[in-house]
């Protein structure tokens, strides 16, 4: 279960939960200015926040729900979270990939920070990918492909959001998943036990 706000105070004491407080009201406002704000030039606040809540959170996983919920509050444009995700450590990265189904970014816009992902052999990141955007925002090949790559790098399958739906009745689909099952066997090492569940899916009729 992802860490929510209310539980983050009790977690990290009280110096954090007044940074985090903090660090919320930055992105509050910058998603919502006021009439008389002036122009924004440089970083704003909630982004150099961003950054720092690995030091001032305490845990990976804290500072990881932290950075969702500022994005979630701020809400950026396509070219933040672009600067954010190409700029950011894998962690940084990771809490991009999980806050994209809640930010104000149309399908063309995610979907190169989602192939950026799933080329990498960091199994958070492509982890990532396959729980939040890849679904919605993957065509059918690239979607494929992107199982194939939680198959390649041992990310559970499990974690792919939609599979029973995407994988239904997906000749295609079946059709790779036994390629690779056979150039697995035929060199010798294991078949992902993920595969025979997957394989089963694509049967299913639509």
């Amino acid at each position: 279960m992802p860490i929510t706000r209310e539980e983050l105070p009790a977690r990290l004491g009280p110096e954090s939960a007044a940074w985090i407080d903090a660090a919320l009201a930055d992105a509050h406002d910058a998603a919502r200015p006021g009439p008389d704000a002036p122009p924004r030039r440089g970083i704003a606040a909630w982004e150099r926040r961003f950054a720092a809540a690995g030091r001032e959170c305490g845990s990976p996983e804290a500072a990881e729900a932290v950075r969702v919920l500022l994005l979630h509050t701020a809400r950026p444009d396509a070219a933040t979270v672009t600067r954010l995700y190409e700029r950011g450590t894998a962690a940084e990265r990771r809490a991009v990939l999980l806050a994209l189904p809640h930010l104000p970014l149309a399908p063309h816009e995610a979907v190169p920070l989602l192939e950026d992902a799933l080329r990498t052999n960091d199994t958070r990141l492509v982890a990532a990918a396959v729980e939040t955007g890849a679904a919605a925002h993957l065509d059918a090949h690239a979607w494929r492909h992107a199982v194939l790559k939680c198959l390649f790098t041992a990310v559970p399958l499990a974690v792919v959001a939609g599979l029973a739906d995407r994988a239904r009745a997906d000749a295609e689909l079946a059709r790779m998943l036994r390629d690779f099952a056979a150039e697995r066997t035929a060199a010798g090492r294991p078949v992902p036990e993920d595969l025979s569940h997957v394989l089963a899916l694509t049967a299913k009729e639509a």
